[in-house]
């Protein structure tokens, strides 16, 4: 135990060695990954004056980006690609990376069965980088994880890998900061250039003030940037995710209590409750499961890094199992409303407004049950199509909204997903409408 000490602090002690005055002031950015959140970050680097170099392995990404398009479907990126697009383009060739002061890594980091996160997309974006950097002779570069990581992995397996890849020192010859961000789809830009915090976890002081400087320019506001240990900032991003997730569960468990409770209104139970500063009314509004690519993966990935230490962390768990619990309670709702026969139209399926990403969402999940216990299922989004959302391949989509909100023509309605449109949709005798949502 006491070698191991030893160990630890020689690695802490050279990884806080001198960099260059140069990292603290980062003019020029690469981004390995052009996917929801990578292509968003390069498009906001370049439109506040970064120039930018967007890598992936897509070859239809780095057309359309080099094209001024848009790679993917998110509010406002089309018009930042064009606010910034005489600073910004995309290449196949990790070795374009060199040339720029800092590089930002978002690719995939899926979930494992046990609740870990993989890190081989990160791996396979981090060693061509690192190799190109080698080959060049190029020193202090600062190599950024934006992707969500497992608690401990940076240190253990990605800042070893890069010290071989490197044939140097972290906090020496390179330095290397983990730097989540907390956005919600559909809202991605602006999230990203006004968050209420900006989370640095760094492997030397002199990299994590280079991407504080960065923030300080890059962002319109002045949020909170939080600068602390790699570990702490990887343990920071889940909690938070799961403490969120925590207070979703907390307001579905109430939901199902007071529904048992003929007088009880639980939207003006919320309402009340929301009003005391220590809970606040955000995420504390009825509805159904929490759904997405984050929630419920950083939620489990905490449950998991507590069994790791030989720990238990029970709230996240008892979150988790609220969450599944809502979802069959929704389906066990819509089963005693209908026939095994009956037409049910599913609007909204994806796991929440202004995305058309349906991943753990509460109207996929009740629509794929009901198809699967003999239901004719008709589906309707504004965002997700089978183009986008490949699992909807197996529903009849709803394509006219105008034709349907007519004359559903239907056995019943389910509203899942609380899209503003839907406020639209009239309630006659012979239209039966449930939801969850206050709309």
């Amino acid at each position: 135990m006491f070698a191991d000490s030893i160990e630890i602090a020689r690695v802490t002690e050279r990884r806080r060695g001198e960099l260059s005055p140069d990292m603290n002031s980062i003019k020029t950015a690469s981004v390995c990954g052009l996917g929801k959140l990578g292509a968003c970050i390069a498009a906001t680097l370049a439109a506040r004056g970064f120039e930018v170099v967007g890598v992936d392995i897509d070859q239809e990404k780095v057309r359309k980006i080099n094209e001024g398009l848009a790679p993917l479907d998110e509010p406002l990126l089309a018009e930042t690609i064009r606010a910034g697009q005489s600073r910004f383009r995309a290449t196949l060739d990790a070795r374009e990376t060199v040339a720029t002061d800092v590089t930002f890594f978002i690719p995939p980091s899926p979930s494992l069965p046990d609740g870990s996160f993989s890190n081989e997309f990160l791996l396979k974006a981090m060693q061509p980088v690192a190799r190109a950097m080698k080959d060049a002779g190029k020193k202090n570069h600062l190599f950024v994880c934006s992707s969500t990581t497992t608690p401990g992995a940076i240190d253990a397996v990605l800042i070893p890998t890069l010290e071989r890849e490197l044939d140097g020192i972290c906090g020496r010859d390179f330095s290397v900061c983990y730097n989540p961000e907390f956005i919600a789809l559909g809202d991605v830009i602006n999230g990203l250039l006004e968050p209420d915090l900006v989370l640095i976890g760094e492997s030397d002081p002199q990299g994590g003030a280079a991407l504080e400087h960065l923030y300080r320019k890059y962002n319109r506001n002045s949020p909170r940037i939080a600068r602390m240990s790699i570990v702490s900032a990887e343990l920071t991003k889940i909690s938070l995710n799961s403490y969120i997730t925590m207070k979703i569960s907390f307001t579905n468990q109430l939901r199902l209590i007071a529904a048992r409770h003929p007088q009880a209104d639980i939207h003006a139970i919320l309402d009340a409750l929301g009003n005391d500063s220590r809970i606040g009314k955000k995420y504390l509004r009825a509805g159904l499961s929490y759904g997405g690519p984050c929630f419920p993966r950083d939620n489990r990935l905490l449950a998991y890094t507590a069994r790791q230490v030989g720990l238990e962390a029970p709230l996240a768990e008892a979150s988790d199992r609220v969450n599944e619990r809502t979802k069959e309670e929704l389906v066990e709702k819509i089963e005693e409303m209908t026939r095994p026969g009956d037409v049910v139209a599913v609007l909204g399926v994806a796991y929440k407004p202004n995305t058309y990403i349906t991943e753990e969402a509460a109207g996929l999940f009740l629509a794929q049950r009901l198809k699967r216990r003999g239901n004719r299922v008709l589906v309707h989004d504004f965002a997700a199509t089978p183009v986008n959302a490949p699992s909807l391949h197996e529903f009849e989509m709803i394509s006219n909204w105008d034709e349907f909100k007519k004359d559903p023509g239907v056995d019943l309605v389910v509203i899942c997903c609380p899209w503003p449109q839907y406020r639209d949709l009239a309630v006659t005798a012979g239209n039966r409408v449930f939801t969850p949502w206050q709309l």
